[in-house]
């Protein structure tokens, strides 16, 4: 997993057509925002049945899950 530290409004991009944004960080919560194609699907892991089986087939769109994660209050400094 790469793990960044972001400032708030400071972006990255994954590929060439998804860029993820911080909006803003208040205590323990970071508020993201993500543009990427309407072909790519957008999941919180908490909407994903994680018994389910993945589909490889070419068909489906491209997913990106975001994860819940807790993690240290603590700032880390780059």
């Amino acid at each position: 997993m790469l793990v960044l530290t972001r400032k708030p409004h400071v972006s990255l991009a994954i590929g060439d057509n998804i860029e993820i944004t911080v909006l803003s960080v208040k205590g323990n919560q970071v508020q993201i925002g993500i543009n990427a194609p309407k072909d790519v699907c957008i999941l919180r892991d908490e909407l994903i049945d994680t018994k389910r089986p993945l589909d490889t087939s070419s068909t489906r769109s491209p997913t990106i899950t975001v994860k819940k994660k807790r993690f240290s209050s603590q700032p880390i400094n780059t």
